[in-house]
């Protein structure tokens, strides 16, 4: 369905007026308090008195202020935006003008943002990207900032929705509180937990005292027996790190759904600080893929991200959400959603209709497993039989420690080997502390890539990589037996390996 313009989009526009506002109200509170903070150390430095304090910092404050409410002024008044039939164009600069614009038909993403200071105000920023990896001046525009009912507007006619706006939406999930509490499991948790210390010394050494601190915590770990310790340290970083990863999942998918827009365009709208809307056209899917992290697979949780091309988070290089449709919730819905993005008839994700690869496959990492094992324990205890006992003790921990944990890693890593076509998608799925299953479609494939180790060939084996132009652009069949990886090859993509196949000969 195609928007009709309505008659003043031809028309220049300024970006709302209420953003010098806000720049000059964040100005006068980051100038206040940090020259208060500023000034102060020095009147307690050299014995001034209150006034001194504030004769000092208020001129100061007021030159800032008025810097900053004078150069945001002439950047606002020095900015015009336009949408016609054909282009969105956008005049800025002050003493060098810029004049961009983005061909309409090219336009494939419109994000809409707000933190507190823009949602207070009723507005919000754009972000226009037309999807491609080039220099990002040349393929997006920012308008910061609109009102919302202009972001909304914007958004309506440049991805081609109808004027009546969100009639017809089609829900494919909402937020369930009862999500939060997978938080805890996700990688997140950990690295949080982990930079807790650090940000203690951190803040210890702004203050001078991260001698004492060090000193205090080494004697307080070593009046405990060393099990004891290492669970103290173990529990304090795990307990910083759920409740990290519980805030962090709070203030990123408050308010979370997902919904289908009469135009073919999938959005996510989500944040509680800041708040999100991120919209995905259709025509840029080529495939969805279920991740499921150990500590998520055990609580019976995935999430769902896209395979697209374009998003946000490529092209800024950065780690983002601009991907994910579906935040960690139940397995189950996290399949569900994959089919209904995909409008697939079933779940093209689901682990029933994947097939499972050999033995070869198990053994192989059965093998590397052993080696990462064995062999360093061999070497410490040959070592350790030449130069001292010690070498022999820790050979035998590393044997213990690495098979204990890496054969039953390498069996679970084998069962979770599979792939599969499932109507108009290839599925492959791969992983053991990262379990991820794509579904790819077929038609997006625009080359194979077919490798073999010295160590696959003797086991009969290849990797099998789809090349495509959405997200990752490589995506892989791994330690599959090489007749039934070629076979499958062809069927997916019939024609493109064929030429490169040997001919059977009849049974």
């Amino acid at each position: 369905m195609t928007a009709v313009l309505t008659r003043t989009s031809h028309q220049w526009r300024r970006l709302d007026w209420r953003t010098i506002a806000i720049t000059t109200a964040t100005l006068i509170g980051f100038t206040g308090v940090s020259g208060f903070s500023l000034v102060s150390v020095l009147a307690w430095i050299f014995g001034w008195s209150l006034g001194v304090v504030l004769a000092w910092l208020a001129p100061g404050v007021v030159l800032l202020v008025g810097t900053g409410l004078v150069g945001d002024w002439l950047r606002w008044s020095k900015t015009r935006y336009r949408l016609s039939a054909d282009r969105l164009e956008m005049h800025t600069g002050v003493f060098v003008r810029r004049e961009r614009s983005l061909p309409r038909d090219r336009i494939r993403s419109v994000d809409i943002s707000a933190g507190i200071m823009l949602r207070l105000c009723g507005l919000a920023k754009v972000e226009i990207g037309t999807g491609e990896h080039v220099d990002k001046d040349k393929t997006s525009l920012e308008l910061d900032a609109v009102s919302r009912a202009e972001a909304d507007r914007l958004r309506r006619e440049l991805l081609g929705h109808a004027a009546a706006g969100e009639r017809g939406e089609e829900v494919l999930a909402e937020l369930d509180r009862r999500w939060v509490w997978y938080a805890p499991l996700s990688v997140e948790a950990f690295f949080l937990g982990s930079g807790a210390f650090g940000g203690v010394l951190s803040v210890a050494e702004l203050f001078g005292v991260e001698a004492d601190v060090l000193t205090w915590t080494w004697e307080l770990l070593d009046s405990m027996p060393l099990a004891v310790a290492i669970l103290v340290v173990v529990v304090a970083g795990g307990v910083v790190g759920a409740a990290g990863a519980l805030l962090l999942f709070v203030t990123t998918w408050w308010d979370y759904r997902l919904d289908r827009e009469p135009a073919g365009t999938l959005r996510v709208r989500r944040g509680l600080m800041t708040t999100h809307s991120v919209s995905l056209t259709e025509d840029r899917l080529r495939g969805v893929q279920v991740v499921e992290t150990l500590g998520h697979r055990l609580l019976g949780a995935a999430r769902v991200d896209a395979v697209a091309t374009g998003l946000a988070e490529e092209e800024h290089g950065e780690e983002s959400d601009h991907k994910t449709l579906l935040p960690n919730a139940p397995v189950e819905l996290a399949h569900q959603v994959a089919g209904s993005v995909v409008n697939a008839p079933g779940s093209p994700t689901g682990p029933s209709i994947l097939r499972g690869h050999g033995k070869a496959a198990r053994n192989r990492r059965l093998t590397w497993a052993a080696t990462i094992g064995l062999v360093p324990a061999t070497v410490l205890a040959v070592l350790g039989l030449l130069l001292t006992d010690v070498l022999l003790h820790i050979a035998w921990s590393w044997a213990l420690v690495t098979l204990g944990i890496g054969l039953p890693a390498a069996v679970d890593a084998y069962r979770n080997l599979g792939h599969a076509i499932s109507g108009r998608h290839l599925v492959s799925r791969h992983g053991g502390l990262w379990r991820k299953t794509v579904a790819l479609q077929r038609d997006g494939v625009i080359g194979w890539t077919v490798s073999q180790s010295v160590f696959q060939r003797r086991k009969g084996l290849v990797t099998l990589t789809a090349t495509t132009s959405a997200g990752r652009k490589r995506y892989s069949v791994y330690d599959v037996a090489e007749h039934t990886g070629l076979a499958f090859a062809d069927t997916c993509v019939p024609g493109l390996i064929a030429q490169f196949l040997e001919p059977q000969p009849p049974s």
